[in-house]
C-alpha cells in the first residue's frame, strides 16, 4: 500500500489520509458507515449503487463534497464497475446478497447454485477483473461473515478457541441447512472463489471476517445483523432462529460495534503486512448473559423467553488474536454495542418506547 502512503499529506501537523477508494454496497449497513469514515479521514470516495434513489437520504448525511462520487453498478454485469475503481488505490467489498433463506419449494441444491450463489460468486469476479483493468488497485477488502466459520469439531465437540482456520466445510452447510444456511454458503464459496481468482491474478487481497454488527445506523431500514441481535426483545421469528442458529454453532454470541468494523477495514486495507483472512469480533458472551444486558438496557420490556439451549458452561473463545497482533484495537465493549443499537432502534421507531 505504498501509494496510499504517499497520498498523505499533513494538515496542522497531523496525518490527513487523501487516497481515493471505491465502496461496493455503499446504502448498506457497513458500507455507509464506511462511506462516512473515509469521507472524515479526508480521502475521496467512489460509492457504488445498484438503485440511485436508495441513496438519496444518506447524502445530507456523508456531506462529502467534491470528495463522493456516485456510480450506478450491477455485480451482475461485467464491466459495471470499470469507470468506479479507476483511479482508486484500494477497493472495499461490501456489497452482497442478502438472502439468508429460501422456500420449501426452492429449497434444492440446483435452484440455489444457480439463481444465489453463483452470481454472488459471478459479481465478487466481475469487480475484481476492473480491478485489474485499472492498474491503479493495489488491495481489495473483501468482506466476509461469521456465518463461515464453527466452533465444532468434526466430531461435535468444541472448540476452546475459535480462529480464522475454523472455516465451515460447504457439505456441511448443505447437509444441515440451519438457518440463515443460504447466506453462509454464499460467503462462503464467494470468499473462497475471491481468493482463488485473486491468486491466479496477482491481486492482493484480504477478507475480514464479521462478528455480528450492531449500534447506531442511518440506513433506510433497520439493518439484518440489528434485526438478529434485537430478536429476543422483538420476537422477530425467523431473526431469532438465525441467532439461535449461530449459537449452536458458535457456543456462543459475538458482536462488534459498526465503528469498529468500519476501522478494521480501513486498518486491513492501509497495513502493509495485512494478508490472508481476519477475525473481527471484540467480545462474546454466552446467549442468557446476551438476553440479560438486552433486558436491562431496555428495561420494562416484555422480552420473548424463548426456549434456548444452555451452553453457558462450554463458550468458546472467538478470537481476533491475528487482527489485534497487527496493532488493531476495539473502541467499543459489549455493553456499550447493546446500549447503542437499542437507543438507535428507540429513535428509528423499531423498538416502542418504555
Amino acid at each position: 500500500m505504498e501509494e496510499a502512503v504517499l497520498k498523505m499529506v499533513k494538515s496542522n501537523g497531523q496525518v490527513v489520509h487523501a487516497a481515493k477508494y471505491c465502496v461496493t454496497g455503499a446504502t448498506g449497513y457497513i458500507g455507509s458507515w464506511l462511506v462516512e469514515a473515509l469521507l472524515q479521514r479526508g480521502c475521496t470516495v467512489h460509492a457504488t449503487v445498484r438503485d440511485p434513489a436508495k441513496a438519496l437520504h444518506l447524502l445530507s448525511l456523508w456531506k462529502g463534497g467534491d470528495q463522493l462520487r456516485f456510480f450506478q453498478a450491477d455485480l451482475k454485469e461485467e464491466g459495471s464497475f470499470d469507470e468506479a475503481v479507476k483511479g482508486c488505490v484500494g477497493v472495499f467489498h461490501v456489497a452482497t446478497s442478502m438472502e439468508f433463506n429460501v422456500s420449501e419449494k426452492e429449497n434444492t441444491e440446483a435452484f440455489v447454485q444457480a439463481n444465489i450463489i453463483e452470481p454472488t460468486i459471478k459479481g465478487t469476479v466481475n469487480l475484481l477483473k476492473s480491478c485489474l483493468k485499472s492498474n491503479s488497485v493495489k488491495r481489495v477488502v473483501f468482506t466476509s461473515s461469521l456465518s463461515t466459520i464453527t466452533a465444532k469439531e468434526s466430531n461435535g465437540k468444541w472448540k476452546t478457541s475459535v480462529d480464522e482456520s475454523c472455516q465451515m466445510q460447504n457439505d456441511n452447510v448443505w447437509n444441515t441447512q440451519a438457518s440463515g444456511w443460504v447466506y453462509a454458503l454464499s460467503k462462503l464459496l464467494t470468499e473462497e472463489a475471491a481468493f482463488n481468482f485473486a491468486k491466479k491474478n496477482g491481486i492482493d487481497l484480504v477478507s475480514i471476517i464479521t462478528s455480528t454488527v450492531a449500534g447506531p445506523f442511518f440506513t433506510a431500514n433497520v439493518p439484518s445483523s440489528v434485526k438478529v441481535l434485537l430478536s429476543p426483545l422483538t420476537g422477530g421469528t425467523e431473526y431469532f432462529k438465525i441467532l439461535s442458529a449461530l449459537n449452536a454453532r458458535m457456543g456462543s454470541i459475538s458482536l462488534v460495534h459498526i465503528e469498529d468494523i468500519c476501522s478494521a477495514h480501513i486498518f486491513l486495507m492501509e497495513h502493509a503486512k495485512a494478508e490472508g483472512r481476519y477475525l473481527c469480533s471484540s467480545q462474546s458472551c454466552t446467549f442468557s448473559n446476551m438476553a440479560t444486558l438486552l433486558s436491562k438496557q431496555y428495561s420494562g420490556s416484555n422480552m420473548q423467553r424463548k426456549a434456548q439451549k444452555n451452553y453457558d458452561k462450554v463458550p468458546s473463545d472467538i478470537s481476533s488474536k491475528k487482527l489485534k497482533d497487527l496493532g488493531f484495537s476495539y473502541k467499543h465493549g459489549l455493553e456499550d454495542i447493546i446500549y447503542e443499537t437499542i437507543m438507535c432502534c428507540l429513535d428509528y421507531g423499531y423498538l416502542p418506547p418504555v
